[in-house]
């Protein structure tokens, strides 16, 4: 016996759009890209490198109580942002 897909299912799965697709991780990793393009510093996360090439630590943003938040890590956005995302909120 043959299953029939009706073609309409078909181009729905093509044309579904990319944050459907994504699996949480690759859209926790999209958030934190996001988060760290619009932090104006050059120290956002522990993690990246500082203007004079020594890595941020202590020093960046994140680490730092108050003032930027960046989401650094996996870790730091929640399913709900997850769920914000991929419904294009």
């Amino acid at each position: 016996m043959k299953l029939l897909v009706p073609a309409f299912a078909v181009v729905a799965l093509m044309t579904a759009p990319a944050a459907a697709r994504d699996s949480d991780a690759q859209i926790r990793q999209k958030i934190i890209k996001q988060s760290i393009a619009n932090y104006s510093g050059a120290c956002p996360c522990p993690y990246n490198t500082a203007r004079n090439g020594s890595r941020c630590g202590k020093r960046s943003a994140y680490s730092r109580p108050g003032g930027a938040s960046p989401k650094c890590f996996a870790s730091d956005v929640s399913a709900s942002e997850v769920a914000a995302y991929r419904s294009g909120r």
